[in-house]
């Protein structure tokens, strides 16, 4: 039986990945910043920016193997940001859970993933991360995707010789709390894709950005 850990599993893309995984017979451990306000089975304590909480996670796990490493949790904040308005607080803060926490975070886990059988991390990108399609606007978001993106592929260079493959992948535009109502993919959908692209990959693809259907997005 496969062993998944994911983050921000409290909600949306987490909670469904989790749920579908759970189903499918997988050891899920999701994790979450409130485990006793979740609507998710077994949740456990991980507030991405604590490294407290790491630390209490990585004693728990023990000599664990961790197949699949989802790193899923991340925010947006300031949305409409222009030049004048900036918020840099809010910057740095996302930069904190979006692109700083789940780098820490795998180096925690490596070890775990690397003892298991199928040894892949995911790293929860979003299609504005990439430069080649920057529409403008976003500063933050974007550029901390981005920032996600880039650390990424030195980690993928770095821990391949462990047999570890990492991708970050765009979950499309989906009905969450981020997203909103009007997206054009439910959790479900993404959900779904996602897994099946997941299950897909192999060395080949470590270091590539792709989509929930399984297209290359450009950096």
């Amino acid at each position: 039986m496969p062993t998944v850990l994911i983050t921000g599993a409290s909600r949306g893309i987490g909670r469904e990945l989790s749920r579908q995984y759970a189903a499918e017979g997988w050891n899920v451990i999701p994790t979450c910043r409130n485990p006793d306000e979740a609507d998710i089975a077994g949740a456990v304590r991980l507030d991405v920016k604590s490294a407290e909480d790491l630390g209490a996670l990585t004693e728990m796990l023990g000599d664990t193997p961790i197949d699949l490493l989802v790193n899923n949790a991340g925010v947006s904040l300031q949305k409409n940001a222009v030049v004048g308005t900036i918020d840099y607080d809010a910057w740095e803060e996302t930069f904190r859970v979006n692109t700083l926490a789940p780098i820490r975070i795998a180096e925690a886990l490596a070890h775990h993933v690397a003892e298991s059988s199928m040894k892949k991390m995911v790293f929860m990108s979003s299609v504005m991360g990439s430069i080649a399609g920057n529409g403008g606007g976003h500063y933050i978001y974007r550029s901390t995707k981005a920032a996600l993106n880039a650390a990424m592929v030195s980690l993928a260079m770095e821990l391949r010789g462990r047999g570890i493959i990492s991708v970050s992948m765009h979950p499309g535009w989906v009905r969450t709390d981020m997203g909103g109502p009007s997206a054009a993919v439910s959790v479900e959908e993404s959900a779904a894709g996602l897994r099946r692209v997941i299950a897909g990959i192999g060395p080949r693809d470590n270091g590539r950005f792709l989509d929930y259907k399984g297209a290359e997005i450009p950096w």
